[in-house]
């Protein structure tokens, strides 16, 4: 499997920014080994970091579209049928339909760091028809620390890349915890910025 997926991402490479975006949309390689060989790509002078993250950004989120759509207008019964091409089973709907029940749209930002429903946390917002815009800032804005994170890791292990998995295990979760919590803080801080208008209306004496 090692060998299969180092096949596709050396065809991928030859594409460029193409590639890495390419090799995020069809969620054949996950998207950790992908963003990991981008970032061994920037440190051997082929490709810019910028350009990787644009490119990393739009494979991610239209991957993301993708599966949102077809649980907008599929619905769950073709993915169940069709969800094995991409790498989605039952199972993990079934997961991601209680998290999106339980915790509402904003688990579209946080699910995306966790693993088995990652992807498939899409497919509830898409069968509830969450608005599309809505979707798609929550997913982007879960995508782009996404990206850099492994990005960076690949330019690190340079070509050490193939064991990025590994190397990131034990960063993963203070990552979450990280992200998670700047956004915590950055939504309060607006909160607190902008309190909401109250209208007081005047006692008369009638």
């Amino acid at each position: 499997m090692k060998d299969f997926f180092i096949e596709i991402l050396t065809f991928l490479s030859d594409l460029g920014y193409l590639g890495i975006a390419i090799g995020l949309m069809i969620e054949v390689i996950p998207s950790e080994i992908v963003l990991g060989y981008g970032g061994f790509m920037i440190s051997s002078g082929k490709i810019s970091f910028i350009g990787a993250v644009i490119a990393g950004v739009i494979g991610g989120t239209l991957a993301q579209l993708f599966l949102y759509w077809a649980g907008y207008y599929g619905g769950r019964p073709f993915l169940e049928r069709y969800g094995k091409y991409v790498l989605i089973k039952k199972s993990h709907i079934d997961i991601a339909e209680q998290w999106f029940e339980k915790y509402g749209a904003g688990v579209i930002f946080s699910a995306r760091f966790i693993p088995v429903v990652r992807h498939a946390i899409s497919i509830p917002a898409g069968i509830a028809k969450m608005s599309a815009w809505k979707f798609t800032f929550y997913t982007v804005a879960a995508v782009i620390p996404w990206t850099i994170f492994f990005l960076y890791l690949g330019m690190v292990l340079g070509e050490n890349w193939a064991g990025i998995k590994d190397v990131a295990a034990p960063y993963i979760t203070p990552f979450i915890l990280v992200v998670v919590s700047g956004v915590v803080l950055y939504f309060v801080w607006k909160k607190r910025k902008n309190p909401p208008i109250t209208t007081v209306k005047k006692y008369n004496g009638k």
